[in-house]
């Protein structure tokens, strides 16, 4: 049986939203890891998925405070059935990533960051399979935010899966009442 995986990263609540997307949190249950590559912003999104989750992967970000540093390592990893799967939050500029991931993780098989909001899927000339899920609340330049889903079968990582989510309905902004002037 494969095991599931649920992956995202850069939750920014309750700064870029107020609560993680619905449909986020409906795929938690489902997964038998979910792996969170930093920039949580807030300690009850951290307990949220923790209470949530069957077990929790995941690290703290540049932007995560004192509290959620205190309880979250910059770096994590696991064996999960045969992968070797690493997370962490930055791992610098696009350019040369390949290179520098595989000469910093050379023992993991997965690794999972975050900080660009940008989905990211490379394999290094290693071997090392690089993923970024995006945000599941902060698109930045991306057409929608996003999360992943995986499964590791017989030792090895398949069935990728990057989900969009759909636009967020924002509140209007307030305006402020003029009223109508007779033109003169």
């Amino acid at each position: 049986m494969p095991l599931r995986l649920l992956v995202t990263s850069d939750t920014h609540v309750p700064q870029r939203a107020r609560a993680l997307p619905p449909q986020l949190l409906d795929a938690v249950p489902h997964a038998d890891v979910v792996v969170h590559a930093g920039d949580w912003t807030d300690l009850a999104t951290l307990e949220l998925l923790r209470t949530r989750a069957r077990r929790l992967l995941a690290v703290h970000g540049n932007n995560d405070g004192p509290e959620l540093r205190a309880r979250l390592p910059e770096v994590a990893q696991a064996a999960l059935d045969g992968v070797r799967l690493g997370v962490v939050h930055e791992t610098g500029p696009a350019r040369g990533r390949e290179r520098r991931c595989a000469e910093r993780f050379p023992d993991l098989d997965v690794l999972v960051f975050g900080h660009s909001h940008i989905p990211w899927d490379t394999t290094t000339e290693t071997g090392l399979r690089l993923l970024n899920p995006g945000s599941p609340t902060d698109r930045r330049r991306q057409p929608a935010c996003t999360y992943l889903t995986a499964e590791i079968t017989g030792g090895r990582l398949a069935e990728v899966v990057l989900h969009r989510l759909p636009p967020r309905h924002r509140a209007a902004p307030a305006r402020a009442h003029r009223p109508n002037r007779p033109r003169t």
